[in-house]
């Protein structure tokens, strides 16, 4: 029989990690809103500008034209990098060019790297998202439901 001590110990280590669970999700959370935040405000820079002086600033002519109306997956154009798409389609396409993302990595792997829960609700986010990169050229899908690198071979 488990000492008292030992169950409330374990008791105090479960809700010590559950918090701290609670805060790296709520720290994504503000940091996902900071960075959508910015993105407005550097676009809303590109307008003015271009509306000011007429010429565009620094959206390349390129990613206006290759972008999907709505969308913040443009297709992939000689001399795009990855800065250009949205922060959580930065994230999946640095994965699977990263070490992690080798042979290719599945939905759920690509959702339980990018510290999401590997529920449905996160693994159908992520696996959309990745069908959108892979549809406009920035990364593969190899098989159903497996993604990699362009660099990489499958």
């Amino acid at each position: 029989m488990p000492s008292v001590i030992g169950l409330l110990e374990a008791r105090e280590k479960e809700i010590r990690e559950k918090e701290i669970r609670e805060e790296v999700a709520r720290l994504r959370d503000a940091l996902d809103e900071a960075e959508r935040a910015l993105r407005r405000l550097v676009d809303a820079r590109v307008t003015v500008t271009e509306v000011l002086t007429g010429e565009p600033d620094v959206a390349p002519e390129s990613v206006r034209q290759g972008a999907v109306v709505g969308s913040t997956v443009p297709h992939r154009s000689e001399g795009m990098t990855a800065s250009v798409l949205a922060v959580d389609y930065q994230h999946i396409v640095g994965l699977l060019e990263s070490d992690v993302g080798g042979e290719g990595m599945r939905c759920q792997q690509l959702a339980a790297a990018l510290g999401l829960q590997v529920v449905p609700a996160k693994v159908e986010g992520v696996r959309s998202k990745a069908k959108r990169l892979a549809e406009r050229g920035w990364i593969r899908q190899v098989r159903p439901g497996v993604f990699t690198a362009l660099t990489q071979s499958g």
